[in-house]
């Protein structure tokens, strides 16, 4: 059964660091610390992928120092032993949440969580950068009916929720009430990227997301980029409970 979450707990921040030339991986590990303690106190969860691979898995233990959750989403992808290896390596760091894909198969992906019982486990189902013209080439049917299928497997392993983008929310909450919906690509209206990598047909504001049946959501430049990104998570958990209310 699903825990009651905060707003706060709905919030996934996405540290989302490119290295620079002059200062490398120490220099995005630097930045994801200086996020943390700025966020200190605020009861999110800080998202960290190709930091958490640069850096090392001591990165989630000095998250947890100031206090935050850590989404490790390292979208693991392999054969059920490798899977099973790679939940005992992250066993005693304890992320709160863990991605795997789940075209690696109901196997890999149980294998995983029988691992990490301290962890959530969620399967990314199809990645929202994806538009429908590359997911037919991918999957040989339409964004919907491949995310269901995807979707259906994570069930059947028995991990903890789904990636999805936020349109596809509706469509998974009746398969169960028991796995989370953490959908990425959430937009407030308030932010405008010309550069944005994300489908925009797959993206969403917090409220509507959440209104959609998301359990989590992740943003990730509008607070980082934020001149107060302290400010930006509070606006955000703010809107996060006008739609929970």
């Amino acid at each position: 059964m699903k825990k009651i979450l905060t707003p706060a707990q709905r919030l996934i921040v996405a540290a989302d660091f490119e290295p620079l030339a002059d200062s490398g991986r120490f220099g995005v590990e630097t930045e994801v610390l200086a996020l943390a303690k700025k966020l200190a106190g605020t009861g999110v969860i800080l998202k960290v992928n190709s930091a958490l691979r640069a850096c090392g898995y001591g990165l989630i233990d000095q998250i947890h120092d100031h206090g935050l959750g850590v989404f490790a989403d390292l979208k693991l992808y392999d054969i059920p032993n490798t899977l099973a290896t790679d939940g005992a390596f992250l066993c005693r760091s304890k992320p709160e949440l863990l991605t795997t894909v789940c075209s690696a198969g109901v196997a890999a992906m149980s294998a995983l969580k029988d691992k990490l019982p301290d962890t959530e486990v969620l399967g990314v189902t199809v990645l929202t950068s994806l538009n429908r013209s590359d997911v037919e080439a991918i999957y040989a049917r339409d964004i919907n009916d491949s995310v269901l299928m995807l979707a259906k497997h994570a069930l059947i392993a028995g991990i903890g929720g789904w990636i999805c983008s936020p349109n596809e929310a509706a469509m998974l909450r009746p398969l169960s009430n028991r796995m989370t919906i953490n959908t990425p690509a959430i937009r407030p209206s308030w932010f405008k990227d010309p550069k944005d990598d994300q489908n925009p047909d797959r993206i969403m504001t917090p409220a509507k997301a959440i209104r959609a049946g998301a359990d989590r959501i992740v943003v990730g430049r509008p607070i980082v980029k934020d001149e107060n990104p302290y400010d930006a998570v509070m606006r955000t958990i703010e809107e996060i409970a006008s739609a929970t209310a």
